[in-house]
């Protein structure tokens, strides 16, 4: 077989599998693809029974993001990329004409929901989410978004406050 033949069979070959794919694709229904809507983040995401530190820690984070962008009235994909770094949360002050007061508070808020969600999830002990609802409140705004990003270091040193004591004070809760 000669290398022109050659050539002419794989350049066939190429344009039927590209035929072929292009039909598997509309078959699949590739013509009516829409991306998935972004949820709400003002309404309640269920926490199910989060097994695990780094479980619980994911809940977390996830809720406080929902509580902040709720606050803000913008998606938590967006403010979670806000959140990435100090440009880019001025990008999106900017954007959206925010102060940098006006995010704090914000993510205060998202932290405070997330305590609660966790209590009421019974991933937190209602012990430890006054005295850490307290300590939120007043908290820098990088140290909040910190713990947005690491809750799971947040949780632990929560939890271990109490250390063995904490199941002995809960048998005295309702």
């Amino acid at each position: 077989m000669s290398a022109a033949r050659r050539a002419q069979l794989l350049v066939g070959g190429a344009i039927v599998a590209a035929v072929a794919l292009a039909g598997i694709y509309l078959a699949a229904g590739g013509t009516s693809y829409a991306p998935a809507k972004t949820q709400d983040p003002c309404k309640p995401r269920p926490w199910g029974n989060p097994e695990g530190l780094d479980r619980i820690a994911e809940r977390f984070s996830l809720s406080a993001l929902d509580g902040a962008a709720c606050k803000l009235g913008v998606s938590r994909e967006a403010l979670a990329q806000a959140l990435a770094s100090e440009s880019a949360r001025e990008r999106f002050a900017e954007r959206y004409d925010l102060s940098e007061a006006e995010i704090a508070r914000a993510v205060r808020a998202g932290l405070l929901r997330a305590v609660d969600d966790a209590e009421r999830a019974g991933a937190l002990s209602p012990l430890l989410a006054g005295p850490l609802r307290e300590t939120l409140q007043s908290i820098p705004l990088n140290r909040a978004i910190e713990l947005i990003n690491n809750a799971e270091a947040l949780l632990d040193g929560v939890q271990g406050v109490l250390g063995p004591a904490q199941s002995f004070l809960e048998s005295f809760l309702p």
